[in-house]
């Protein structure tokens, strides 16, 4: 974790981070000064996740400049986000049916199961308790690690993993590589016990799925189950955490409504993921095969084209500004909070489901929950490319 700086103004909740007026493409510079262009149009942004002439293999190219100083497993070039065309299309046919709406709502009775598990555990709990160590992280780490046939007691390890799979540049780069491959040994390991003994779980139907399609290095299958444990629950709970946050912070009028019934809860839940990022940095990065014209403007071959998903779902003439923030109004138009296109978010529908059963069950349960402490004494999870808070104290 990175050392907070006591100098340092205390960050912005997430879902008060402001946001600039989109507009058409424009040149601009990533972090570390490589030139590159900021598309924020909503029209615009979907145009570039969806036009498979800008990929994410050509980040990876031998000549491509680094987009990180420090190794994580988002700039893996054997994962499947950072694969195009075939070597892409091969590899999420491996998940192709694992997480649909359909399979994911046969899954909807055993998530509620832990939900109420959990909050039976925090209604012992004396108060203030912490909403994130007894709700917003064991809710995501159970799911996921039943889905995959995970042990209980990975859950700490899964943690580890991810403040490092998803550094944000801050920590050591030898600390980083050496818990990298950790936890790459771990996905092996994982991989070859499937291989010998298949059960039920996904890591067991992605095995047998890439031996049969053939063509899957072995590499590629690591990252890919790596990326699924780690990022099958750090959303959630980056998700989690926010939401709860925002809502008992600043929208508690709202909050009694979300146990009346499952569907408000999802239109709560749907406006909370558009309008909250996961961390601060809000670009998809992508890298253009050809020139290629985009609201107008010719963005040329070779260029780093950095989409502002976050800018985009705030575009005036889409996501109409006086509506905007109403927590209960439906989308007027598909979020791109998880992306777009051949790259768009294969969990989407877990994690909406999950962060749906979870404000509707808690605010049933709880429909007086409230905050210990202010919104801007919030101490936030850092170091890594998502951010929310480190704990959450609340009472009822």
């Amino acid at each position: 974790m990175m050392t907070i700086d006591p100098t340092e103004p205390a960050p912005e909740p997430m879902h008060r981070l402001r946001f600039e007026e989109p507009g058409p493409p424009c040149r601009t510079e990533l972090p570390g000064g490589t030139p590159a262009w900021l598309v924020s149009r909503y029209a615009d942004v979907r145009q570039v996740l969806c036009d498979p002439r800008f990929g994410r293999a050509g980040l990876y190219a031998p000549d491509a400049p680094a987009l990180s100083g420090v190794p994580e497993l988002v700039n893996d070039p054997d994962l499947m986000f950072n694969q195009d065309g075939p070597d892409h299309l091969r590899l999420r046919r491996t998940l192709r049916r694992a997480f649909t709406p359909r399979a994911v709502a046969r899954w909807r009775p055993w998530i509620a199961a832990i939900v109420e598990e959990l909050l039976d555990r925090l209604e012992e709990r004396p108060r203030p308790a912490d909403a994130v160590a007894e709700f917003a992280l064991p809710l995501p780490v159970a799911v996921i690690s039943r889905l995959m046939g995970l042990d209980a007691s990975t859950g700490d390890r899964l943690r580890h993993w991810s403040e490092h799979a998803f550094s944000d540049g801050t920590q050591e780069g030898e600390q980083v590589a050496g818990v990298l491959q950790e936890f790459g040994a771990f996905g092996a390991e994982l991989l070859a016990e499937r291989r010998r003994a298949p059960g039920p779980d996904l890591v067991s139907r992605v095995v047998a799925v890439a031996d049969e399609e053939g063509g899957v290095t072995e590499a590629q299958l690591v990252s890919l189950v790596c990326g699924l444990v780690v990022g099958g629950h750090d959303s959630t709970m980056t998700m989690l955490g926010n939401a709860l946050l925002c809502l008992l912070g600043e929208h508690r009028e709202t909050w009694p409504l979300l146990g009346v019934d499952e569907d408000t809860a999802g239109r709560v839940a749907d406006r909370l993921v558009h309008l909250v990022p996961l961390g601060d940095d809000r670009g998809s990065t992508r890298y253009a095969t050809a020139d290629v014209e985009v609201g107008g403007v010719t963005i040329p071959a070779g260029a780093i084209v950095l989409a502002d998903c976050g800018m985009a779902n705030r575009d005036p003439d889409v996501f109409p500004p006086d509506t905007l923030h109403d927590l209960l109004a439906p989308l007027e138009a598909p979020t791109l909070s998880f992306g777009a296109g051949p790259h768009y978010c294969l969990g989407a529908w877990l994690a909406r489901t999950e962060l749906q059963l979870a404000l509707h069950r808690l605010a049933a349960r709880f429909p007086d929950l409230r905050l210990a402490d202010p919104v801007d004494a919030t101490v936030w999870r850092t170091g890594t490319t998502s951010r929310s808070p480190r704990w959450l104290r609340v009472s009822w």
